[in-house]
């Protein structure tokens, strides 16, 4: 408030039209409290700014202040029609980030460790990646476009948006559970580079592809039930769907880890669950060299293992 007070005091309508002309604001109405309404766009892109040279109320296109040096959003317009980039800055805090958002909100590169202060919903799509965030707490609870929060230090998908339009991406953050994870996803998810051992909380159904390399899973257990493709690559689960297709190299596991993790695998999952495992399994092999059909793929694992 004291920003506010300050403002009001020291902006007057002539220093406003000065400020309006020096960055190229044009089709703005100067309102009663010393903000503006702007019909069209607003671009601040890379203006060396440590603060907003003006308090905006409204928006009806886009608003850009990229590439400066902000510490702060007070000032921001809390309507914006079209898209909210404010990337690129020394941003700890969304507080003063607009609250309706036409488009797409963009707070990428910032040093952020919290969402607070995010609209509630936005149009397009929102991206808070290469952050310090440990929380998505406070992030819009429906997105439109994509929705992407990698490169942060997340534990957790707790406050994540249930709903996401487009994809949805969490990879490369310290992740060891999906629970929370968007129960709608209209595009790919990826959640690659974490430290999963468990599938359990992913959406029930990706419409693109479902990428989770480079994780820790040792069995497909909640996998989705519909999904364009699947790489789970980089996994123990991977060692042994290989094996599993690969018959003939069986011989070749001589690593002490590895036999012992496929053998846990046979041991506690496939003699448990016997063929329904196995029919899992082969549901989603299907760009993989594998047998032609379920029944040479069963008769395959008959000759090596003991199935109940």
């Amino acid at each position: 408030m004291k920003y506010l007070k300050k403002f009001n005091e020291n902006i007057n309508s002539s220093k406003i039209e000065a400020i309006c002309k020096k960055y190229n604001i044009t089709n703005y109405t100067i309102n009663d409290d010393g903000s503006i309404d702007v019909d069209g766009d607003v671009d601040l892109y890379s203006k060396k700014l440590k603060a907003l040279p003006l308090k905006f109320r409204k928006v009806n296109g886009n608003f850009r202040c990229s590439y400066n040096q902000l510490t702060s959003l007070m000032g921001c317009p809390q309507s914006i029609g079209g898209n909210f980039k404010c990337n690129d800055n020394q941003l700890t805090t969304l507080e003063g980030a607009p609250q309706r958002v036409g488009g797409e909100f963009d707070c990428s590169d910032n040093q952020l460790t919290s969402l607070v202060g995010s609209p509630k919903s936005v149009g397009g799509g929102f991206y808070c990646y290469d952050n310090q965030l440990t929380s998505l707490v406070g992030s819009p609870q429906s997105v439109g476009g994509h929705f992407s929060c990698s490169s942060n230090q997340l534990i957790s998908l707790e406050g994540v948006p249930q709903s996401v339009g487009g994809d949805f991406s969490c990879y490369d953050n310290k992740l060891t559970s999906l629970v929370g994870s968007p129960q709608s996803v209209g595009g790919d998810f990826e959640c690659s580079d974490n430290q999963l051992t468990s599938l359990e909380g992913v959406p029930k159904r990706v419409s693109g592809l479902f990428l989770c390399y480079s994780n820790n899973l040792k069995n497909i257990d909640y996998l989705p039930k519909y999904y364009k493709e699947l790489d789970i690559s980089n996994n123990p689960i991977s060692k042994i769907i290989y094996l599993f297709t690969k018959p003939d190299e069986y011989g070749l596991i001589s690593n002490r880890e590895d036999n012992e993790l496929i053998m846990d695998f046979i041991d506690r999952e496939m003699i448990q669950q016997d063929i329904l495992l196995v029919n899992r399994l082969v549901e989603f092999l299907y760009d993989i060299d594998k047998p032609k059909t379920r029944e040479e793929l069963i008769e395959l694992l008959k000759n090596d293992y003991t199935i109940r």
